[in-house]
């Protein structure tokens, strides 16, 4: 067992190739050995986070889940904790494997109780098995109202003071879209806490899952812990990738300015006549391109010249946008482009020698087949291109709602990368970056610091940079967001992120 980090990548597999797992192991080893050894790893894990814990409360669903919590409760009980289960099963209709740990917890004299216990703040320590995954989040799987005491149970787990440990899976969540499924979700979402809820882990069994790392997922999960119960995964590809940081950077003291590319930012419509102005993103997306190391970094401002100076950052070069060699550029477009933009991004997309679209470029292209026949001609052609849509961005480019992206959001990213050719980031609680005919890949950094205004165009600016040193556009991508969520996890406790700070820190500066 060991506790997931964001310092090294990890495979992630779905409920169905988990389940193929489960079987084959099932299969070669004795009768109950899973269970066992699910039963007392999470066991072991909640004696580890909780060493002083007297009173433990098990919510236990009629499943395997709940044997596991079974199981979990025998070794607690005899470990010298008062264990107190709330099982929702029965012993002639449970699974023989769960009828089997529950013996063993009658036998080492755990308590049981109907309900979940009227005093939540009586427990030191409460843990969930519920469910795991047996449940899914899809509208096309069968709907069926969780039942009373179910739904007691998942609510006093959800408003539990005590510390909460998750066997496999919190309950509820789809473990492949990190959503809930209908009925099983908290009554009050998380970002409408008036204070910090109490620590939450979730043991994940056999396997790491998607949804731990996505959507409702990060939130509900916690901190994720791994026990693999001593089964390899074979020849089970895996599903999705948790991303690692990316390899230390070492600059020649032979190179030059050159060396690390000219990225040109393009967008920052102007609007004075309605007293608007959107120059401020497109000099986000330049603050962060240069101090994420690209060699010179130019600014093609769509505001008709009003700016041509940046005092704050003076090593920003200003230029028309009809000046620029874009041939030999990686261009960023769109941020802050407005309606302007839709001038410039023909000559962009057939043109650039490496592209980073965001922001209004993207809303442009969805309402604009040739654009987007331009950019599916780019990854034809070889010519490096990234997509960093939001949800609602990536909704419009494929004709979805926000609500169907945010719902499967690995197949939104990876439909975007197939569509256009081209390597999408879709940002959002657990990013997901894709590309044509890969693994898509889930970034396990950033949090709810970067809710704020500019973070996304400082984050186009990063994978400019990156591309313009010579990466890959997917190695460009998966470096700028890890990095980019890691400055936020790094961001002093005390102290607003705001995304011009942001853009200085993000190269260490």
């Amino acid at each position: 067992m060991h506790r997931v980090t964001a310092h090294q990548p990890y495979p992630l597999f779905n409920t169905a190739a988990t389940r193929r797992l489960e079987k084959a192991a099932a299969a070669a080893l004795p009768p109950h050995t899973l269970m066992q050894r699910a039963g007392l790893a999470a066991a072991q894990l909640a004696q580890a986070l909780a060493p002083h814990a007297r009173t433990v409360w098990i919510a236990c669903g009629p499943g395997n889940n709940g044997g596991d919590g079974l199981e979990a409760a025998m070794h607690l009980q005899r470990g010298g904790r008062r264990v107190v289960v709330t099982w929702l099963g029965q012993p002639d209709t449970a699974p023989a494997d769960a009828r089997a740990s529950w013996q063993r917890a009658r036998d080492a004299g755990v308590s049981w109780a109907d309900t979940a216990p009227d005093d939540l703040g009586a427990n030191d320590l409460c843990i969930d098995a519920l469910l795991g995954i047996g449940v899914s989040s899809s509208p096309h799987s069968p709907a069926r109202a969780p039942d009373a005491r179910l739904r007691a149970c998942l609510q006093a787990l959800h408003r539990s003071p005590a510390p909460v440990l998750a066997v496999d899976l919190p309950s509820g969540l789809d473990a492949d879209t990190g959503q809930f499924a209908a009925g099983l979700a908290p009554d009050t979402p998380p970002h409408l806490h008036h204070q910090a809820p109490p620590p939450r882990h979730t043991l994940s069994l056999l396997t790491l899952k998607p949804g731990l790392f996505s959507a409702a997922g990060r939130d509900a999960a916690g901190q994720v812990w791994l026990d693999d119960l001593g089964v390899e995964p074979g020849h089970e590809p895996p599903n999705a990738w948790l991303s690692g940081p990316a390899l230390p950077a070492r600059r020649s003291h032979a190179s030059h300015k050159g060396s690390y590319g000219d990225v040109a930012v393009v967008g920052g419509e102007g609007l004075a006549a309605r007293g608007m102005g959107m120059a401020g993103a497109a000099l986000l997306a330049a603050s962060a391109t240069l101090h994420s190391g690209a060699g010179r970094v130019l600014v093609a401002l769509l505001d008709d010249g009003h700016l041509q100076l940046d005092l704050q950052q003076p090593e920003l070069m200003f230029r028309r946008f009809d000046a620029l060699a874009l041939e030999q550029l990686t261009v960023v477009c769109g941020c802050g482009g407005g309606q302007a933009i839709s001038r410039a991004l023909p000559e962009v997309i057939t043109r650039a020698a490496r592209l980073v679209l965001d922001a209004d470029a993207l809303n442009t292209i969805a309402t604009q087949a040739a654009l987007h026949a331009l950019v599916v001609a780019r990854g034809q052609h070889g010519q490096p291109t990234v997509l960093t849509p939001h949800p609602l961005e990536a909704a419009r480019l494929l004709g979805l709602t926000t609500a169907e992206v945010q719902a499967h959001r690995l197949d939104a990213a990876q439909q975007l990368a197939n569509q256009f050719n081209c390597v999408a980031v879709l940002k959002g609680s657990g990013t997901v970056i894709a590309a044509p005919d890969r693994v898509p890949a889930i970034n396990p950094t950033g949090n709810a610091r970067l809710a704020t205004a500019g973070t996304g165009d400082v984050l186009a600016g990063m994978v400019g940079a990156h591309l313009a040193g010579g990466a890959s556009a997917l190695r460009a991508a998966s470096e700028a967001v890890y990095q980019h969520g890691q400055a936020a996890d790094d961001w002093p406790v005390r102290q607003a992120l705001t995304a011009s700070a942001l853009a200085r820190r993000v190269g260490g500066s």
